[in-house]
């Protein structure tokens, strides 16, 4: 069980949270190769310092390959699938 996505379906993942006040979260996420389904209720923002993965929004199938150095939000309420291809490293901010 992964603390910041729930079940990755086996997938091995860890995420250490550095910040948890109020509507606020911040910390780490590293996950190995492999996909899993994601329905994530709060908005997400994540920099991506290793690896690559793919975002793919449920609702219409946009796909967004993130390597390092790049910046993604997710809005509230936000489902899909994320694709490790190599282990990743994030940071992440939640507001809830």
């Amino acid at each position: 069980f992964d603390p910041l996505y729930g079940n990755t379906g086996g997938v091995p993942s860890a995420s250490n949270t550095f910040y948890n006040v109020g509507p606020t979260q911040v910390g780490i996420w590293a996950c190995q190769p492999g996909s899993f389904e994601v329905a994530y209720g709060e908005r997400q923002w994540f920099h991506v310092v290793e690896g690559v993965m793919f975002v793919t929004d449920r609702s219409d199938g946009t796909s967004k390959r993130c390597v390092v150095g790049d910046t993604v939000m997710l809005p509230k309420g936000w489902s899909g699938y994320i694709d490790v291809v190599e282990p990743v490293k994030k940071v992440f901010t939640v507001a809830k």
